[in-house]
């Protein structure tokens, strides 16, 4: 096997990872993560008890036990490229070998589920629902640096979005774990995710800066594949489900709905919508 350089996997004088400053033992293979570093004690004030907990920069991490189940909760920040570098490196942390740098024969297959909020693109999605991201669209420039593969579908799907956003690289779409759909999100609600670079004008919003596409919003609403929509959109899903196909971990993304951009309305019960995700989360991971 391939020794990984000290440049590739940069592993801290304590053994632990670059930038999540984790060692193996200190995360379990089932991960709830969550973009802002203040929501990870929301999630593990539940715990019975807690064993780790460690934050550097962006990267807080607990891990502790709910029910007798030992989990990991991780925050991210915000962004695909927060994403990259989380999950590259949980992936390194139970697949690589730190001390000869080979990957392991052995695979270990992660269970990750985002705990997040989004805007519904759709009237038809209501302000405190939970949805489900059964497809991510990515509409930053992530994949064009893997080797992400695609069906007929997906393509099809990422071809279109190119064309009607007129953007000179091609969007990319990938599926959620349908196995933890199964477990976790059967009573939610099944959406398709619009993977944003930004949370101002990627999504429409204008304030000083002013908006290049007038019809951006008109655009995400109205487009259509077959039966295929946008239902809402936020900055890292698809960033998570091509790393998760990519590395071979089962992922899934889960949205509290706490603004409708259709409607121009906003949640006012936003906390407690993302209060009983995390409960369900808890219950069912």
């Amino acid at each position: 096997m391939a020794v990984i350089p000290e440049s590739e996997l940069i592993i801290n004088k304590d053994g632990s990872v670059y930038h999540l400053n984790l060692l193996p033992e200190h995360i379990s293979d089932t991960i709830i993560t969550v973009g802002d570093p203040d929501r990870v004690e929301r999630v593990s004030r539940h715990f019975d008890e807690m064993d780790v907990q460690i934050a550097k920069r962006e990267f807080v991490t607990h891990t502790g036990y709910y029910k007798g189940k030992r989990i990991t909760v991780i925050s991210t920040g915000m962004g695909t490229d927060n994403i990259d570098i989380l999950m590259n490196e949980l992936d390194a942390l139970v697949n690589i070998d730190f001390t000869s740098r080979e990957v392991n024969e052995e695979k270990i297959k992660l269970k990750i589920v985002r705990v997040g909020t989004s805007g519904a693109l759709q009237d038809d999605v209501p302000l405190g629902s939970l949805l489900a991201s059964h497809y991510a669209i990515g509409i930053d420039s992530l994949m064009e640096f893997y080797p992400l593969e695609q069906d007929e579908n997906e393509q099809s799907i990422t071809e279109a979005l190119q064309k009607d956003l007129g953007l000179s690289f091609r969007p990319y779409c990938v599926n959620g774990s349908q196995e933890l759909i199964q477990k976790i999100a059967f009573d939610m609600i099944p959406g398709n995710t619009l993977t944003c670079p930004g949370f101002y004008a990627p999504q429409g919003r204008v304030l000083r800066a002013g908006l290049k596409n007038q019809n951006l919003l008109k655009t995400y609403n109205e487009f259509r594949v077959c039966d295929f929509r946008l239902t809402n959109f936020e900055m890292e899903t698809a960033g998570y489900y091509s790393m998760g196909r990519l590395l071979g971990h089962e992922v899934l993304s889960l949205n509290a709905i706490v603004a409708n951009r259709i409607s121009q309305k906003f949640a006012e019960n936003a906390e407690a919508v993302i209060d009983d995700l995390i409960l369900k989360v808890l219950d069912r991971i």
